[in-house]
């Protein structure tokens, strides 16, 4: 997300307007993780107010459309991926990778399906693919997925909730967020020439730190070696996520010398 009225008065200035959200957001951060698009295709006039409220250098890296992904599971769905490619089309230099978030259901008899669908989408364009069924986690199946999307040039999203799987679900945001992620083994290994990381925390923000620090070490390797890297940070009280998300770039830009990120204005 981009914007929550929690971050009024911490990560935003005080009486700060919805509406402005998007743009102090991207003079902050220099991407985001659109989930918005998951639910719903924007509108052109959409997609072109996003592109008109974020400066140069920003992206947005938007999910898949669930009437794509979840509900017809990446069959028969060529007019919704058309049309959502036209907004990523829209974007130009503001686009970054999108990303497929396949279905807890989607498992090994379904990885055909993903690689037709894969097959099918143009070049140009940079894409993630999530999973979050067991068979994804094993071999053989592993192996065969990290194949196929090494092969496309397709990320495979490395998905680490070990912060959030090591919490006392003591209030009401962790335990609905230990509920809805998926319980999988993270992943370090990639398929692509660039980096996708969603990083999922333990509440308090202290408890972090190990981890960050032992992904702070692979992702200054990965941009040494001249690699993007996208790395999103996810808190059960996602009030914390900006600042966790700044802390982190501090500790990359220690190892790895980084353009600052955008100041606050």
């Amino acid at each position: 997300m981009w914007g929550l009225k929690a971050w009024v008065g911490t990560f935003f200035p005080p009486k700060s307007r919805p509406r402005d959200f998007l743009t102090l957001y991207s003079h902050r951060l220099n991407t985001v993780e659109g989930n918005t698009t998951f639910y719903a295709t924007p509108s052109s006039e959409t997609v072109e107010r996003w592109r008109s409220q974020t400066p140069t250098g920003f992206q947005f890296c938007l999910k898949f459309p669930q009437t794509i992904t979840h509900r017809k599971r990446l069959h028969n769905a060529e007019v919704e991926t058309v049309e959502f490619l036209e907004r990523l089309a829209q974007l130009g230099d503001r686009c970054g990778p999108a990303f497929v978030q396949l279905p807890p259901t989607f498992s090994a008899r379904n990885l055909p399906s993903l690689i037709a669908y894969l097959d099918a989408l143009p070049g140009g364009l940079r894409y993630a693919v999530e999973v979050r069924h067991p068979d994804f986690f094993a071999a053989p199946v592993e192996s065969a997925l990290n194949d196929a999307l090494r092969e496309r040039n397709v990320a495979r999203v490395l998905f680490d909730a070990r912060g959030l799987r090591s919490a006392e679900p003591g209030d009401e945001a962790t335990r609905r967020s230990q509920e809805r992620k998926p319980d999988v083994p993270v992943r370090f290994e990639r398929t692509a020439p660039f980096a996708f990381v969603r990083f999922i925390s333990h509440p308090e923000v202290a408890a972090n730190a190990p981890l960050l620090a032992e992904w702070a070490r692979r992702v200054a390797g990965w941009l040494a070696a001249g690699d993007d890297v996208f790395f999103f940070v996810h808190n059960p009280n996602d009030a914390l996520s900006p600042f966790l998300a700044r802390d982190f770039h501090a500790q990359v830009s220690a190892l790895y010398p980084l353009p600052p990120l955008p100041s606050s204005v």
